[in-house]
């Protein structure tokens, strides 16, 4: 009974309302531009039914096949929703609407034989996020929804690396072969920028990148248990792992990258913020009295 307890603490470990209102706002907002620019595949696979390869939920939903106006639909309802749930503003309502919605717009997106994992946390935290209700910047109190809901959105982007490392290890048939292989040469000289390229000269170095990503994947869920320095440590080498993988392979992995803002005290910001807006008002306040009192000495 004790483990079940702690086991259940653990997911519902409070957390400040004020962060799950920013990273609702960020990631709300996020999904605006993943659905206007990032997937705007969809629109274009409208016009391919027959292209389409449902994916596994698609079949068991008996989800209808691609059409212009099924993608309109889904593009308005997810825009409107998601900058409603962006203010705070009916959080649940919204909040489910663009949820279900993103989901069903990305079923379409990954159901045309490719099926890519670097919005699965971004799904899962549009799916969680309206059960906190109600949550404002300007909250100071805490409470176990919004522990279980950043749980989740954090359990969801370390399973991402989590997975992706077991695929590489089911596929290659030993937790060895893929990080052994040529994978890093043959991705740069497919699509390899002129930053990287000059690394296919380097076998070596390609050779110890690729044992580093395999062996960091696989230690990704440790951020579940790392705080402080140790955790912006990991924290830090995936975002620049990303960054260096925009940079040479033109490869980003944005939605998963906001996601990692569920681990951050974003909450620390709203005092400062309070405070800094208050420092500027008191300098405005100031200089506005002086200048009336120099234009009044001025009069007399």
């Amino acid at each position: 009974m004790r483990a079940a307890r702690a086991v259940v603490a653990w997911w519902v470990t409070p957390v400040p309302l004020a962060r799950v209102a920013i990273l609702r706002a960020v990631l709300y907002l996020f999904v605006v531009w993943d659905v206007l620019y990032l997937t705007n595949d969809v629109m274009g696979h409208a016009y391919a039914p027959d292209l389409a390869r449902p994916l596994l939920l698609s079949r068991l939903l008996h989800l209808p096949p691609p059409s212009v106006p099924l993608a309109w639909t889904l593009l308005v309802v997810v825009v409107t929703a998601s900058l409603v749930a962006a203010t705070g503003r009916l959080p649940r309502i919204a909040g489910w609407t663009a949820g279900i919605a993103f989901l069903l717009w990305m079923l379409d997106s990954q159901g045309f034989s490719y099926v890519s994992h670097d919005h699965m946390a971004l799904v899962v935290a549009l799916l969680v996020l309206p059960t906190v209700g109600r949550a404002r910047f300007t909250d100071t109190g805490s409470s176990e929804a919004a522990g279980w809901a950043v749980r989740v959105i954090q359990v969801a982007t370390v399973l991402t690396y989590f997975g992706s490392a077991v695929v590489k290890w089911v596929r290659a048939g030993s937790p060895w072969a893929w990080a052994n292989g040529s994978v890093f040469v043959w991705a740069i000289m497919r699509r390899g920028s002129d930053a990287i390229r000059w690394t296919l000269e380097v076998p070596w170095f390609l050779h110890v990148g690729q044992w580093v990503l395999l062996v960091a994947e696989f230690l990704a869920p440790l951020a579940l248990a790392l705080r402080g320095r140790l955790l912006l440590g990991l924290v830090g080498f995936f975002l620049v792992f990303h960054l260096m993988t925009y940079v040479a392979l033109g490869i980003h992995f944005l939605p998963t990258v906001v996601c990692w803002l569920a681990f951050a005290p974003t909450e620390r910001l709203v005092p400062w913020g309070r405070d800094h807006a208050a420092r500027l008002t008191g300098r405005f306040s100031s200089r506005f009295r002086r200048a009336e009192q120099g234009r009044a000495t001025a009069s007399s």
